[in-house]
């Protein structure tokens, strides 16, 4: 009874090896078992499969980049502070050059609007201006990294009057620039 066991934990043991096997090949990517008809195609999901016994020399399912229509950048800059080199957390930086990489892979034009936001802290005057430097530096750097100045159609400061209500209003998490885009075909 001892050798019944040890080997059913043996076949156990090869038909998890043997399904495994399969598993790993499908996180390469998907596929769909069929006849080669030599052609990739992207699913209603946005999926990209091709055929496991068709050819593996198939151009790639080419997704289009969408620029999100609202993006907010938390920057989250220090106090009083409105440079790039005077944010908090470098992680938003990496959103903002992606989010830029995506709008110049657009097949289509984007008129993009940036409004600059800062905490509670501080009289409505100041912080208008704040904000609007906090936007300008935005601006700036989409810019320099190859956004067309003339896609940039709005630049303006909210300052501390659109406070995210669920958040402490003298937070960090308020210093922040959200980027507005409305699209054209170009």
């Amino acid at each position: 009874m001892r050798n019944l066991n040890k080997t059913s934990r043996l076949v156990a043991i090869a038909l998890a090896g043997a399904l495994a096997a399969p598993l790993a090949a499908q996180e390469e990517g998907p596929f769909w078992s069929a006849q080669p008809t030599g052609t990739a195609w992207v699913t209603s999901y946005g999926e990209c499969w091709q055929s496991i016994h068709g050819p593996n020399d198939l151009s790639p399912c080419v997704k289009e980049a969408v620029v999100p229509k609202e993006f907010t950048v938390k920057l989250n800059f220090e106090f009083d502070k409105y440079r790039l080199e005077n944010i908090v957390n470098d992680a938003e930086l990496d959103r903002l050059r992606d989010y830029v990489e995506t709008v110049k892979k657009t097949p289509t034009r984007e008129e993009i609007s940036l409004v600059g936001h800062t905490d509670a802290k501080g009289s409505d005057a100041y912080n208008m201006a704040l904000g609007q430097r906090r936007a300008d530096t935005v601006r700036d750097y989409m810019v320099s990294q190859g956004v067309p100045a003339s896609d940039i159609v709005s630049v303006e400061s909210r300052g501390k009057r659109d406070l995210l209500p669920d958040v402490d209003p003298f937070s960090v998490e308020q210093r922040r620039v959200v980027i507005n885009a409305e699209y054209e075909n170009r």
